[in-house]
């Protein structure tokens, strides 16, 4: 197959700055779609004859992109809603690049899981392969359940869900003086944001296993079972990334780049990736056979990740990083959940507990824009007490428990101090 049609979901800066940009210089489409119901974005990439720029960060300062001939079509809109099936039925590619996977049957009838039914059910594409870019290791499973579910069975044709691990940061930015400051393009004429990407493009998606298909999009990195992948992102990169945001926070900081001279910091950003996360992940994935999972691997993985975290082009601020904070404290999520791992595997979590105590409060100085109760707001995080920390990170685990819950909570409790101490000007 030499001939490639491009659907995407969502016009945010992962669409715009990886999937679609590289749908078009790979030379392989002879059409690229983006469904996208942010009007005054489709005006202005329309009223810019389908072109769009992307600023990309590298090591040595920011390089503009123009994208040219991309098609962005509104469901909402009745006469592009029917252009959009049309396309998606002829789609070999389809990407979904939402907030979360919640939003695969928002919207009805106009929905992404709607729409990829209605498309699949018409299709007259050999085949199709469907990536799904949300941040969940189930999603493919999720839309191809949703999408299965409308349509009673798939297409007759090959079709396959894709998941994917997308280590690449990105963010749109809209402030005007920082926009200045940067030097940034905004994505067209006439609409006050700008797509910012790393230049990081070691993707990886799920191996396709449709015969004679061959995907148009060349640069992404197949893997049999991502699992092990996922779970480095999360308890690494993600992880990571959430213990520094949060220190930075309580120190003060703005810009994640300014943690470069902090070299307290990122020892123990380096020392949370290597000897606690990255070693619990070795022991449990050295057994693939993957270089990342060795000690020399990792390693690189890590530093390679530290100075793009840092990055002073990318500009990423400290505020973006810590948002959602709740989310972030959850259970399972980036910062207990890379605790339980490590203590799976007889190592101890000091230092991502830190990232953890930071993280709570960030939470207390942000209690409104979190929603934490009135009996939770204490205020100075420097005068919490044991049993209030308990009282805290219990309604963040929101009634879910672990057989490590004893011990998270106690490690965390044992770093207040250490935090305090970091955070006091010498």
């Amino acid at each position: 197959m030499t001939e490639h049609i491009f659907t995407g979901f969502g016009f945010g800066p992962i669409q715009g700055g990886l999937f679609a940009k590289e749908a078009f210089q790979s030379g392989n489409f002879t059409r690229i779609v983006a469904a996208e119901v942010d009007d005054q974005l489709v005006d202005a990439v329309r009223a810019n004859n389908g072109s769009y720029y992307v600023n990309v960060a590298k090591a040595d300062g920011i390089e503009v992109l123009k994208i040219d001939n991309v098609e962005l079509l509104n469901p909402n809109v009745t006469a592009d809603r029917q252009i959009l099936l049309e396309v998606l039925a002829q789609s070999t590619e389809i990407t979904t690049c939402l907030p979360s996977v919640d939003f695969y049957e928002s919207g009805g009838a106009n929905s992404a899981a709607s729409l990829i039914a209605d498309g699949l059910k018409n299709s007259t594409a050999k085949a199709t392969i469907i990536y799904t870019a949300e941040n969940n290791n189930q999603a493919a499973e999720i839309l191809e359940k949703a999408v299965t579910e409308k349509i009673g069975t798939l297409s007759e044709k090959p079709v396959q869900f894709l998941n994917t691990v997308i280590g690449k940061m990105s963010r749109v930015v809209t402030d005007t003086e920082e926009i200045a400051e940067l030097d940034l393009k905004t994505i067209a004429p006439g609409i006050n944001r700008a797509f910012l990407v790393e230049q990081f493009n070691r993707i990886l998606v799920g191996r396709t296993r449709i015969s004679d298909f061959r995907p148009g999009i060349e640069c992404f990195i197949e893997k049999d079972d991502l699992l092990a992948f996922e779970e480095a992102k999360l308890y690494g990169h993600n992880a990571i990334h959430s213990l520094l945001g949060f220190i930075a926070a309580v120190k003060g900081y703005v810009k994640m780049t300014e943690l470069k001279d902090d070299q307290e910091i990122m020892q123990i950003g380096r020392a949370a990736f290597l000897q606690e996360c990255g070693a619990a992940l070795i022991k449990k994935y050295a057994c693939l056979g993957d270089e990342l999972f060795t000690e020399a691997g990792f390693k690189s993985y890590a530093e390679d990740l530290l100075g793009r975290m840092t990055n002073p082009y990318l500009g990423d601020t400290v505020v973006r990083v810590v948002r959602d904070a709740v989310r972030k404290l959850g259970l399972n999520g980036r910062i207990f959940g890379t605790m339980q791992l490590v203590l799976e595997y007889g190592i101890e979590p000091r230092n991502m507990a830190l990232g953890a105590m930071a993280g709570i409060a960030v939470l207390l100085e942000k209690a409104e824009e979190n929603n934490l109760p009135g009996d939770l707001r204490f205020g100075d995080w420097r005068k919490l007490n044991d049993s209030k920390i308990e009282k805290i990170i219990n309604w963040l685990w929101a009634g879910q428990t672990s057989k490590y819950a004893d011990q998270l909570i106690k490690y965390v409790q044992n770093s207040r101090k250490l935090l305090k101490e970091l955070t006091t000007e010498k």
